[in-house]
């Protein structure tokens, strides 16, 4: 019963949201259409009320599960943000069957909102980032999507921090409808959103919400330093033998992962899931499940509480190297500071600055 609010917005969504490429066997590894309305009921029943789809998961059967489960039912409908997401062509041989054009927006809308059987679309995401259509025509489109009430909230993915940016910042200078989430990778696998697209997020009002942050069944706890990752999965890149590929920093993280998960009596995923929680500015973490027993998994992160410790711990062994950006950040402090600690960070003392007599010059 704890909600977090999506962005800077007044859209309260739960801490986990039930992603939709897993609703459909149309792919060959997702759950059927009746599994699927028994993970949606039983996530809604647990509390969650926020769920994410596209336009082109298991070829717009996700869609049409929702809507049968959800979308029809008046009722039910107003209970739940259903988020999804467009750009990805479903219609081959048609240029402006995908993209981001306000010909491919529009009529990709409104077939979403035919799947989904509903009259409006609580969060419509840019799937993709399309680099050949300005980004004041796909602005202005969702723009008039959210006028016209097809729309509620508008979000983006797949997309570098300085285009975000730029075109946040003329949404809200032009009186358009701003981006109040970002759905990108986020997982103690994938941290490299921490130098440019996190602090750009929460800057400019958009709540964080990750996808993948079992990083695709690795930190499902099914791979240990015994089995090497050789555990066949028909989602995995094979490496030769099955399974995913491992090396020593992804095993090093797993032996943590277990040792802390066995201190709080769970498991792998569930410790992996609550270290994504815990991270500022996200605001709702998306897991992808084909069966109820692993949606019962999952929900148990919410009750996992980990220790600053724990964090830290966590937090050195998956770092990924550092950028420019993180280098230099880190590096001018030594200039800024002089020394002193500000906000619990105290860098060296740059050595010139020693040797200056205050007033000497």
């Amino acid at each position: 019963m704890n909600y977090k609010t999506l962005g800077r917005s007044g859209l309260k969504v739960s801490p986990l949201c039930l992603g939709g490429m897993t609703l459909g066997d149309d792919w060959g590894w997702g759950a059927t259409a009746a599994e699927s309305e028994k993970i949606i009921n039983r996530f809604m029943e647990a509390g969650g009320n926020f769920i994410d789809t596209a336009n082109v998961y298991t070829n717009g059967h996700s869609e049409k599960i929702i809507g049968d489960t959800v979308g029809r039912h008046s009722a039910r409908r107003n209970g739940m943000v259903i988020g999804t997401k467009f750009a990805a062509n479903i219609y081959p041989g048609n240029p402006n069957g995908g993209g981001t054009g306000a010909k491919s927006i529009m009529e990709n809308c409104h077939q979403s909102l035919r799947r989904l059987q509903t009259g409006y679309i609580d969060v419509y995401w840019i799937h993709q980032w399309y680099w050949n259509t300005p980004f004041e025509e796909i602005l202005r489109t969702l723009d008039n999507l959210v006028t016209s009430g097809k729309v509620r909230y508008i979000g983006i993915s797949y997309a570098p921090a300085w285009k975000i940016a730029q075109a946040q910042t003329t949404a809200l200078l032009k009186d358009w409808t701003p981006f109040v989430g970002l759905q990108i990778e986020y997982s103690l696998l994938e941290r490299t959103i921490e130098d440019e697209l996190a602090p750009m997020a929460a800057e400019l009002g958009l709540g964080i919400t990750p996808w993948s942050p079992l990083k695709g069944g690795i930190l499902s706890g099914k791979y240990n330093r015994n089995n090497q990752g050789k555990v066949p999965d028909s989602r995995m890149v094979d490496n030769g033998a099955g399974g995913a590929k491992l090396g020593e920093k992804e095993l090093a993280i797993l032996d943590q992962l277990n040792i802390i998960a066995q201190t709080h009596n769970t498991t792998v995923a569930t410790v992996a899931l609550a270290w994504v929680m815990s991270k500022p500015n996200v605001s709702s973490t998306i897991i992808g499940v084909r069966k109820v027993e692993q949606l019962e998994a999952n929900l148990a992160a919410l009750d996992v509480r980990l220790s600053s410790g724990e964090i830290a711990a966590m937090d050195a062994l998956s770092a990924p190297p550092p950028t420019f950006v993180n280098k230099y950040s880190t590096y001018s402090k030594t200039f800024l500071h002089g020394g002193i600690g500000i906000n619990g960070v105290k860098p060296d003392a740059l050595p010139l600055t020693q040797q200056i007599e205050p007033g000497k010059y």
